[in-house]
């Protein structure tokens, strides 16, 4: 008996991970715009920008990310290729970052324009880390290390993504008030995305999965989604 064809129309994964690359990065520095934080796994980076203010917000956060990478090898104790392609996500990510932070500079940033910035931000966010869900190739590696380190200590994905998202705030919270006196870059849009980015992320995950098939040089055949793993 023949298997019913797939009529959802196909979604290529390195188209989805490009936009992830262009788009996130915009929607990350459109709510730092807005005065209302940034979004957590970025906070780390920002507060390092503050203090070393050198390197660009973008650079911090591929040097974090490519630490991120190194100590997913160094846990696993190999060398791992596909991890380097993550490394290169991170670094587009990293010069979009600043691209995108030259003109929404000029935004304007009255009161009513502020939240609707930091709602658009949080629902592009979730847009983004959806697509990065579906898309079948190594990801950013701030999403790639929580759902490795699963994968390695064998914990609940929930447990290990809630731990590392607290791990950045307490080291930015804990850098930001020793050197600053202040809660630089932390603020109500880091903690709205901290509890409802996730919920939102499954909305759109169920209309990917309804609506397409995502297909990727790594695996050609569309064949549910990344969450459903």
């Amino acid at each position: 008996m023949s298997q019913p064809t797939d009529e959802r129309p196909v979604f290529r994964g390195e188209l989805a991970l490009a936009i992830v690359a262009v788009f996130n990065s915009f929607m990350v520095v459109l709510l730092l715009h807005s005065g209302f934080g940034i979004s957590t796994v970025s906070s780390a980076p920002y507060t390092l920008s503050r203090l070393f203010p050198a390197l660009s917000l973008g650079t911090w956060n591929y040097l974090f990310q490519t630490a991120l990478v190194i100590s997913l090898m160094a846990v696993r104790r190999r060398f791992v290729p596909l991890y380097l392609l993550s490394f290169v996500v991170g670094i587009v990510f990293g010069i979009t970052m600043d691209l995108h932070q030259e003109w929404v500079a000029l935004l304007p940033q009255t009161l009513p324009m502020r939240v609707v910035y930091l709602a658009a931000s949080l629902v592009g966010m979730a847009f983004g880390i959806s697509l990065s869900n579906h898309c079948k190739l190594p990801i950013i590696p701030t999403d790639l290390f929580p759902r490795e380190m699963t994968l390695i200590l064998q914990l609940p994905y929930r447990t290990v993504k809630t731990t590392f998202d607290l791990l950045c705030l307490f080291f930015t919270a804990g850098m930001s008030l020793l050197f600053f006196r202040d809660l630089e870059g932390l603020g109500a849009g880091t903690v709205l995305s901290a509890l409802f980015v996730g919920s939102i992320v499954a909305k759109f995950d169920r209309f990917l999965d309804r609506h397409f098939q995502f297909v990727s040089f790594l695996e050609p055949d569309g064949v549910g989604s990344a969450a459903e793993k």
